[in-house]
């Protein structure tokens, strides 16, 4: 296992700067997720730590030591890619172990490495296998396997899920964190899936256009994010945003499309936007106290929720509530949203998050 450390890790392709200015620290055995938009610098950021692309500036130090001029063989490092990359002529086993037998390993350690590997993964009944034998999802346990084997100080996974279906994501999602659990060692996660970053990471570094925007645990950034970015990249479906009209609020109300609605602490700066999570909403009458009137433009049937696209009275803008169970609702019905003062996220016009909504049980109504 390792600690690393990065001090204003900056990459440049030509005149294009990718990377600003990195600031961060993955602790011994933390398992730290990457998320952000595509381009926005985190597969870069794996290539550098891993050592297949050069920095810019700055510092990269792994317990300790700088590891910049480090050729990537004498990292530590072991990276598990989106694309299985195995030889088709190869056995599992023997994909497992080429790495090992490359370098010179005895053919008794490399046994002992795969099997245990297998054991983790398992697929201790596959290894004599070809891949064209094997499933999406048993391929990427062997790829997962062959890092292992190696027995790395930290791991780097660069969406090593995207490729799989919806059901074979889950179950590997489950395999990761149970390999989490059992090794113990400091792993780096680069995801566009939020539930893979909120389910299985103990950090998450959230980033855009080649910044940090956010650093801390999943329930953090939940709940209280510094900024809109953040507030609208973290959770699915997306926070509702409402622009605030008429400047200045007034008794602790402000003025949105539909309605008014109270604000649980009156910010200093003047509100822009207001942001509401849909499970944070609730359907009720028109006309109610502290709701925005509005009617029903579609919903959606999953059996274990119901979303419902309410568009607001006096614009097209439609926002999200999410209710528990299966709920039947007529469209173009007239409905009353109600907003818990509790939780509303306050915007200023920069972007900054001037008031965060307290942490709330999800709406069961």
């Amino acid at each position: 296992m390792a600690r690393l450390e990065l001090k204003q890790i900056r990459k440049s392709f030509g005149p294009v700067d990718v990377l600003k200015g990195i600031d961060l620290t993955v602790e011994d055995g933390e398992f730290t997720a990457f998320v952000g938009p595509s381009g926005c610098g985190k597969s870069t950021l794996l290539r550098l730590i891993c050592g297949l692309d050069e920095i810019s500036s700055g510092e990269m130090i792994i317990d300790g030591q700088v590891v910049n001029d480090v050729p990537p063989a004498k990292r530590g490092i072991a990276m598990v890619f989106q694309s299985y990359a195995l030889y088709p002529h190869m056995s599992v086993a023997d994909n497992m172990g080429y790495a090992l037998k490359l370098a010179g390993t005895s053919k008794e350690e490399i046994r002992s490495r795969v099997e245990a590997a297998a054991k983790v993964l398992r697929i201790s009944d596959y290894l004599k296998r070809k891949p064209r034998q094997l499933s999406g999802g048993q391929r990427q346990r062997v790829a997962i396997g062959r890092a292992i084997v190696r027995e790395p100080q930290i791991f780097l996974f660069d969406e090593p899920l995207s490729n799989l279906d919806a059901a074979l994501r889950v179950e590997m999602r489950i395999e990761i964190a149970r390999m989490k659990e059992r090794l113990g060692t400091t792993m780096i996660y680069v995801t566009h899936d939020q539930i893979e970053a909120m389910t299985l990471a103990d950090k998450i570094v959230v980033l855009n256009a080649g910044k940090v925007e956010q650093i801390g645990s999943p329930l953090d950034l939940y709940n209280a994010p510094v900024n809109r970015f953040v507030a609208g990249f973290i959770g699915s479906p997306r926070m509702n945003f409402l622009a605030v009209h008429g400047g200045r609020h007034e008794g602790g109300r402000v003025r949105v499309n539909g309605g008014t609605v109270s604000l649980n602490t009156l910010p200093h700066d003047t509100p822009s936007e207001i942001g509401v999570r849909p499970e944070h909403l609730q359907l009720c009458a028109p006309g109610s106290s502290n709701a925005l009137d509005g009617r029903i433009a579609m919903t959606e049937h999953l059996g274990s929720d119901t979303y419902a696209y309410v568009s607001l009275e006096g614009a097209e803008e439609m926002i999200v509530v999410r209710l528990e169970g299966e709920r039947s609702i007529r469209q173009g019905e007239q409905v009353g949203v109600f907003v818990n003062p509790d939780a509303v996220h306050v915007f200023s016009a920069d972007g900054r998050t001037l008031v965060s909504a307290k942490p709330m049980a999800r709406n069961a109504a």
